[in-house]
């Protein structure tokens, strides 16, 4: 599956690559995202103070934890056991330095560039229907430039971990993919958001052709990049701009298609979500250390549903401990 290491080390590490955010969790109304002007269930670009306005209207205490889509993965594989690396650009204040330490807690070797501008953030607005819906100001995350991507970010990498958001930066994005596969690793696409898709369907595409060999999507962004609603002519679609694909339809479960075969993945835990913030993130992390460690799809896929159904009974991307030994338990069958 990965190319053969002349260094005799078995590749089964993981690199993520994307924005080094810290998450603000808040818990608010509809009407509330009416006010602010948010995109339910997207993601809007802002500035620094657009979020700090915001949450003087907001009604309670956020939550501040590190987040960022490509460092939730990696993270979620390191409490997996596996070899999980994270390279994005951070501010070097108190906020780069929690995500560092985070990072190093949960088993993930930073590579953190850094900056002296502020750290990002998402501002994360869950509404009663556990729905997410983002306020972004990527901060230092957006200052990465591509000559500061070098082969050794990405040393013994099985996959490299893109999220969606990074094709923005459409340079640092086309050195990232040439550099992965130099480095002779799989790269796996997480789409991020369908508002990601629909500002940049055409070179999203062309990326996709040209580099990528997993590909993983919702429903929503899913209908942005195929044109279908239908999910088999969706996963089908997918799966020919890839080697994987990968259809997640939330609490129904998902689908995977390779070569021409689909695979049905049955959701897993029947408890109503508290918050969906990180579920397709964590989907990723199983999904993920299941390939690198060469389980069949349908394991991987069960491992994704676990990981993704686990951080939906909790406010924010933290499974607790109990969380992550059920995940385990399917790990060790």
């Amino acid at each position: 599956m990965f190319a053969t290491q002349s260094d005799n080390v078995k590749r089964r590490m993981v690199v993520g690559v994307g924005s080094a955010l810290v998450d603000i969790l808040s818990h608010e109304n509809d009407q509330f995202l009416e006010k602010i002007g948010a995109v339910k269930g997207g993601m809007k670009y802002v500035d620094k103070e657009f979020i700090e306005r915001t949450l003087s209207l907001t009604s309670q205490k956020p939550t501040v934890v590190p987040g960022g889509s490509a460092c939730n993965t990696v993270i979620g594989i390191g409490r997996l056991g596996g070899r999980a690396r994270f390279v994005g650009k951070s501010g070097s204040g108190v906020m780069g330095n929690l995500i560092e330490t985070d990072l190093k807690h949960n088993n993930v070797e930073p590579s953190l560039l850094k900056s002296s501008s502020p750290t990002g953030r998402v501002l994360t607005i869950i509404t009663p229907d556990a729905e997410r819906s983002m306020l972004t100001y990527l901060g230092a995350s957006s200052e990465a430039t591509p000559d500061e991507i070098t082969d050794r970010h990405f040393k013994h990498a099985a996959i490299v971990h893109i999220e969606g958001y990074l094709v923005f930066n459409k340079d640092l994005m086309y050195a990232t993919l040439h550099a992965a596969k130099s480095a002779g690793a799989l790269v796996s696409l997480d789409l991020a958001s369908f508002t990601v898709v629909e500002a940049s369907k055409a070179h999203l595409k062309k990326m996709v052709s040209d580099f990528v060999d997993i590909l993983i999507a919702n429903e929503e962004e899913a209908l942005a990049f195929t044109g279908y609603s239908d999910e088999i002519k969706a996963v089908e679609k997918l799966s020919e701009e890839s080697d994987i694909a990968v259809l997640k339809i939330g609490e129904r479960g998902s689908f995977i298609a390779k070569s021409g075969n689909i695979i049905k993945i049955e959701p897993k835990g029947t408890g109503t979500a508290v918050d969906t913030t990180g579920a397709g993130d964590l989907w990723a992390s199983g999904f993920l250390f299941g390939l690198v460690n060469g389980y069949p799809l349908e394991k991987c896929g069960e491992l994704g549903s676990a990981c993704g159904y686990e951080v939906c009974q909790v406010v924010g991307t933290n499974i607790p401990d109990e969380g992550w030994q059920r995940i385990k338990k399917l790990v060790e069958e």
